[in-house]
């Protein structure tokens, strides 16, 4: 693998093989260099584009000693246009928050322990809000470079995890939180 070479758009565009040697062999990205960034995001599996989510921002912010993140809602376009984002009363439309951890052993949500995992059963969703179910693992692609991340999303049913899609994220602007 020339892992030298990938980028957010090889990545976005290379087969789930590629994304889960990457998956693997990543590293941990560190928090401090997350929190106060929105990062562009990709998701890999096709559907998404029908279902009008394939391009997003993922968010970071801290709160005390804890890192939190979100989704951002993006117009829908070409992978090599710009992000734009949707707007509600002149505010982007924050959704689908979540809680940043390290993966730990002695937990369920254990498959990558060089990630990051994103949990989405967050105090700010809302109750019955179907992304409490998400769980994603999170990489950093190459150890010299925390611009470039690339994640796994599983749903949560039960002790069941269900793959759904990888996603490759590259920082964009800071957080308007």
């Amino acid at each position: 693998m020339t892992r030298g070479k990938l980028d957010f758009l090889m990545l976005a565009s290379s087969d789930d093989t590629l994304l889960e040697e990457v998956m693997l062999s990543g590293t941990i990205p560190d928090t401090d260099k997350l929190t106060g960034w929105e990062f562009k995001g990709y998701n890999s599996m096709d559907l998404t584009d029908v279902l009008g989510f394939r391009k997003f921002k993922k968010g970071f912010y801290s709160d005390g000693d804890a890192v939190h993140g979100y989704n951002v809602k993006i117009k829908q376009s070409g992978l090599i246009d710009p992000w734009v984002d949707v707007l509600k009363k002149g505010a982007s439309i924050k959704l689908g928050w979540y809680d940043v951890s390290p993966v730990r052993a002695e937990e369920r949500d254990s498959l990558y322990p060089n990630a990051l995992l994103l949990n989405y059963n967050a105090e700010r969703n809302p109750r019955m809000d179907p992304s409490r179910f998400l769980r994603d693992y999170l990489v950093q692609v190459h150890p010299d470079n925390p611009d470039l991340l690339l994640g796994k999303a599983y749903l949560a049913v039960g002790p069941k995890r269900i793959f759904v899609s990888y996603f490759v994220l590259e920082r964009e602007n800071e957080s308007t939180l």
